[in-house]
């Protein structure tokens, strides 16, 4: 398994090269993101470790580009600002998790094993679930090997964590998910996303792909369990 780290501070590749190679990855480091991104595509790494504070481009925007050259590479932000508004700002940008310096080593290396591990559980589930890597009801058409979804012919403009809400449902139709499951497959274990929160980015969701989000006809709520995607239309 390889583990990319895209970070200035060379005492930090030090720090994580030792405790990477230790537990049997394979350690790519660049101290700058015009570097890494050729890392990206060149090693294909199975999981990024991104520092916000980079020269030339800043980690947000990095993570940003990659996610929109369509990479689904685990990304998890490392770095020393920790507030809700940075957070915030990295998981729109397209990041899994995101750990704050200083981090336990331990609580790392749980968050890298569990980011990897979901990664290969939804490509296998993606592989899966529609052997012509597409569904469509009604007007919408989710392409499940592009990360896009399109309604009546014209793109979705979804977040990485969105379209994988989407996709979870929209490969299940009829199947119910509750909010507990859905945070679980999206964010994993080891994330603090509250699964109150699942109500609110569903929302987000049915305002982008509905045509009166009050009345959705394709994301439809099952009343004090979850949620699943319409059978047929």
């Amino acid at each position: 398994m390889k583990v990319l780290l895209i970070d200035d501070d060379k005492s930090m590749h030090v720090l994580l090269e030792r405790i990477l190679v230790s537990e049997g990855y394979e350690f790519i480091g660049s101290l700058t993101g015009k570097k890494g991104l050729e890392f990206v595509e060149a090693e294909k790494p199975d999981l990024v470790l991104l520092d916000v504070m980079l020269p030339e481009i800043n980690g947000f925007d990095l993570c940003r580009h990659i996610r929109e050259e369509g990479r689904r590479v685990p990304i998890i932000m490392v770095s020393a600002k920790g507030d809700i508004v940075d957070k915030s700002i990295g998981f729109k940008a397209g990041c899994d998790d995101y750990v704050v310096k200083p981090f336990n080593a331990d609580e790392l290396l749980l968050r890298i094993e569990a980011n990897i591990r979901r990664h290969k559980d939804d490509l296998s589930f993606i592989k899966a679930v529609n052997k012509g890597g597409s569904i469509k009801t009604g007007d919408l058409e989710v392409f499940f090997d592009h990360y896009e979804a399109y309604l009546r012919g014209k793109k979705i403009d979804l977040t990485s964590k969105e379209f994988e809400t989407l996709a979870l449902l929209a490969a299940n139709p009829g199947k119910v998910f509750t909010r507990n499951q859905i945070h679980e497959h999206i964010w994993g274990e080891t994330s603090k996303v509250a699964e109150d929160s699942i109500t609110v980015f569903v929302r987000r969701i049915r305002e982008k792909i509905e045509d009166n989000p009050s009345q959705p006809r394709y994301l439809l709520t099952v009343w004090r369990v979850g949620y699943k995607f319409v059978e047929r239309l």
